[in-house]
């Protein structure tokens, strides 16, 4: 069965929540359905919840997710949906993940949501597949998984499996089931329900930085900010980027400043310190790699900027993430 073609029959779906998923994702998969039910008036939508050891999964913002249905090889529906964000690796290991590709068989869609796609990928279940993940992994990703056609698009259907990058591209996804499957008007109705105009295509590039109403209120600033994001391993200067955006660098500064408080130079080493961060609490690549990766000449001088930025060297910031998973 493809679960995107016009039906008026129910999707059974399963969502296995991993600990220290986001709320948002789950949500965004969740009430999706809940509302196309409400609105529909019947049960275009039956789920239920599955955990990776079958207790209680807590989320990052605190709360946990009780299970309903047993995670074992008779689990079975239409679409199996794996929702993960932080730390995957420890939570799901090799006996889940032969499971997980078993369990594959007995559904017509599998997908997974935000680290979700990293889960399929080391069950086997992207061999020669598109997929992608949430933009601060894509890099990390395609060096673990060379195999796999990684995109960096909000979502991407390839076959009978679908991987989004995050919440937000969640939310889009299941807009575009719900379009595809049970027409337009339920999947505008469902939009209007959460006062959601986003216009995204699946095939929109994720942006490092959510820019919302600073592309609207400020474009020239919201393009300059773009063009950092396609530099951050090799940093041009701001006249480059003020050429690239079709004015002068005088208005340049001038429009960051009024629109940031700040100069665009600071704000760039700003967006890259704020890239080596994320790397530093959320990988395990080394702190030369990272500052290579992040586009400064000397593992000391990126030393320097980090302790000033955020109060403590890379290593302490890393050791004190590590501390708290």
């Amino acid at each position: 069965m493809n679960i995107f073609t016009p039906s008026d029959d129910r999707l059974r779906v399963t969502l296995l929540v991993l600990p220290d998923s986001s709320m948002m994702s789950l949500a965004s998969a969740l009430d999706t359905m809940r509302a196309a039910n409400r609105i529909a008036g019947r049960s275009l939508f039956v789920w239920n919840i599955a955990t990776i050891n079958g207790k209680s999964a807590p989320l990052t913002c605190g709360l946990s997710v009780e299970p309903d249905a047993v995670f074992d090889h008779e689990l079975n529906g239409d679409v199996l949906i794996i929702i993960a964000s932080f730390n995957q690796q420890q939570h799901a290991g090799p006996t889940h993940l032969r499971l997980i590709k078993r369990l594959a068989r007995n559904f017509s869609a599998v997908g997974g949501i935000e680290a979700g796609s990293w889960i399929l990928a080391r069950s086997g279940l992207l061999e020669r597949k598109s997929a992608t993940t949430h933009w601060e992994d894509l890099e990390e990703f395609a060096t673990h998984f060379p195999w796999v056609d990684l995109k960096p698009d909000r979502f991407v259907i390839d076959g009978s499996v679908f991987t989004t990058g995050g919440a937000s591209p969640t939310f889009d996804f299941m807009l575009y089931l719900i379009r595809s499957r049970y027409g337009y008007p339920l999947a505008i109705e469902v939009s209007s329900a959460f006062i959601y105009d986003g216009a995204h295509s699946a095939t929109d590039t994720q942006s490092l930085v959510s820019l919302g109403m600073l592309e609207n209120n400020e474009p020239r600033v919201a393009a300059a900010i773009h063009v950092m994001e396609q530099y951050i391993d090799e940093p041009i200067a701001v006249k480059a980027i003020a050429h690239r955006v079709k004015i002068s660098v005088r208005m340049l500064e001038y429009l960051f400043k009024q629109t940031l408080n700040m100069s665009p130079a600071s704000y760039y080493r700003r967006l890259r310190l704020q890239t080596a961060r994320r790397m530093v609490v959320d990988t395990r690549l080394k702190l030369q790699e990272i500052a290579i990766r992040t586009g400064f000449n000397s593992l000391s001088s990126f030393s320097r900027l980090f302790r000033n930025y955020y109060q403590q060297s890379p290593g302490e910031c890393r050791k004190q993430a590590r501390a708290t998973v």
